[in-house]
């Protein structure tokens, strides 16, 4: 599973130019079963993105695609996690704790 923090690298202005591409974008990936859950950071500076099931190599592909990606006004950090405990909602993301 991993948590993607997106940052905002330009004004807020050429953020919401994009915010219908990227939530189109967003519709998508939780149509696919790539996302579990998103949202904006508070304050607004950015975003967070909880996905799963997938790999990381297809994540960045999948990152690669999203508008703000495109027009460079977000910069994203990835952290990969081990589930082994979840919600039951997310039962099917849980992995087996490392030996």
């Amino acid at each position: 599973m991993f948590v993607v923090t997106l940052s905002y690298t330009a004004p807020i202005e050429q953020v919401d130019a994009l915010i219908e591409e990227h939530r189109a974008w967003l519709d998508t990936q939780y149509a696919a079963g790539f996302l579990l859950a998103s949202g904006a950071k508070v304050p607004r500076t950015g975003g967070i993105v909880l996905a799963g099931g997938l790999d990381r190599e297809a994540l960045d592909v999948l990152l690669a695609e999203d508008p703000f990606a495109k027009a460079g006004v977000a910069r994203y950090d990835v952290v990969e996690f081990t589930a082994t405990k979840t919600a039951p909602c997310l039962a099917d993301y849980r992995e087996p704790h490392a030996s």
